[in-house]
């Protein structure tokens, strides 16, 4: 990264706004939904390593949230003999992202893990600091913990600093102050998504000049991170699944479709207008617009009423 300003990052300060439609600030990310080959297994794994809380379920679907909150977070969709999630080669999902509320969550669930020996990778990003795990089918999750947005910091070129660094676990765990784990606590979210994907300059295309996402990293090696409201990122994108890269079909463990939630049913149809307006098909289904980008990904636009 270039050189950073000593001042607080705020959403005015920094990033490339769209030319044209520009995704409200008041943005969040809703539910993601994923395709699995065994749902018995995968619900006992989102439930006993992730934590999570099933709150309805049918035959072939799960949907899970956190305990004490009547917010869906993952719905698990059975596919038998859906085949795992590659790790390179295919596109689409990379990981999807549990944002906790604080640092002592992080460090509670990293007790966690530590003490059921379920394994994960550790990176501290400056901004944030997160764990990385994979599901039974290969699926990527991140679980993580934002640092205070007055300590994020900005280059010369507005662009925020964002790297990876060896995570200080140690810490972590004192942070949580000797406190048990006891499942996803209440204020847990779906920070961001992060998707493989074949072309940069297509994808910026899509989710930048088309939907509407800010920019807000975009110097580091293969990736773009975007945003809306000066988040450090709703969506990152990369180009790691390497050249010949195929999208996840029908018969793959994958992310079906993921939800972006904005304060007003008018800005979801000013976001699909947009979408439109460029070319790209935008279906209403339900309560809200159903827009896929180049390789087959689903992003659900919708309201928060």
């Amino acid at each position: 990264m270039n050189e950073l300003n000593t001042g607080a990052a705020t959403g005015g300060e920094y990033g490339i706004a769209p030319g044209g439609f520009r995704l409200p600030a008041e943005l969040r990310l809703g539910r993601v939904r994923l395709q699995v080959a065994d749902l018995e297994r995968s619900v006992s794994w989102y439930r006993d390593v992730l934590g999570l809380r099933v709150m309805d379920r049918s035959a072939d679907e799960a949907v899970l949230g956190t305990h004490g909150q009547e917010v869906p977070l993952v719905v698990l969709r059975e596919h038998r003999g859906s085949r795992p999630a590659a790790a390179r080669g295919r596109l689409g999902l990379y990981h999807f992202a549990i944002l906790l509320p604080d640092r002592a969550a992080l460090g509670r669930f990293v007790t966690h893990l530590a003490r059921i020996g379920e394994r994960a990778g550790a990176s501290d990003h400056l901004v944030s600091e997160a764990l990385y795990l994979n599901d039974p089918d290969g699926l990527g999750i991140e679980v993580y913990a934002d640092r205070p947005r007055e300590t994020w910091r900005y280059d010369a070129h507005r662009q925020l600093a964002m790297d990876t660094r060896p995570l200080d676990v140690d810490a972590l765990v004192r942070a949580a102050g000797g406190e048990p784990w006891s499942g996803m606590p209440a204020g847990t979210t779906i920070g961001h998504v992060h998707l493989h994907v074949a072309e940069m300059e297509r994808a910026a295309a899509f989710y930048h000049d088309a939907l509407g996402l800010d920019k807000v990293v975009w110097s580091y090696p293969g990736a773009l991170f975007l945003s809306a409201g000066g988040y450090h990122h709703h969506l990152g994108l990369n180009t790691w699944a390497g050249p010949g890269a195929t999208p996840a079909g029908e018969n793959d463990a994958r992310l079906v479709d993921w939800e972006m939630v904005v304060p007003r049913r008018a800005d979801a149809d000013a976001a699909a207008e947009s979408l439109r307006s460029a070319g790209h098909a935008a279906e209403r289904i339900g309560g809200g617009w159903v827009a896929v980008d180049p390789w087959g990904t689903a992003v659900r636009i919708v309201s928060a009423g």
